[in-house]
């Protein structure tokens, strides 16, 4: 299964809104300025996720979009099956070879625990977790 831009876009969009959490409505502009990604392309992406109901959007002045719920209760997996459809890397077909279908499904359940275990907060958390502190050293 390869990943599109749209799961891979959508995933960036919902971990900037999760980090996010707490400040208000986040502008998609402002998410596309700081991924140097287009703006066009997030607003096409923002309302299957709105439709889903992982984002809510806040209309005026100040407004832009939120998570609808917390960032813990959201999966990878959440975001993937709603921008990419059913996580599959191929069409099991029941005529298929046993050993070459068990492959497939074990694949398949493979990538669906990881997608299904890791939450937004894991995602947006990951970098501030995983810092470390270097020393930059002149000669």
């Amino acid at each position: 299964m390869k990943i599109s831009t749209k799961g891979r876009y959508g995933l960036t969009i919902m971990m900037a809104l999760a980090k996010k959490t707490g400040e208000g409505p986040v502008s998609l502009k402002s998410i596309a300025k700081e991924y140097n990604l287009s703006e066009h392309y997030l607003e096409q992406l923002i309302a299957p996720l709105r439709n889903a109901m992982l984002v809510k959007s806040v209309r005026g002045a100040y407004g832009g979009y939120m998570l609808a719920k917390e960032a813990e209760t959201i999966t990878a997996g959440d975001i993937i099956r709603v921008l990419e459809g059913p996580i599959s890397p191929v069409e099991v077909l029941e005529d298929e070879e046993p050993a070459k279908r068990d492959l497939w499904i074990k694949i398949r359940d493979a990538v669906k625990d990881v997608l299904d275990t890791t939450t937004l907060a894991d995602l947006a958390n990951f970098k501030e977790e995983g810092e470390q502190d270097y020393y930059m050293f002149y000669i």
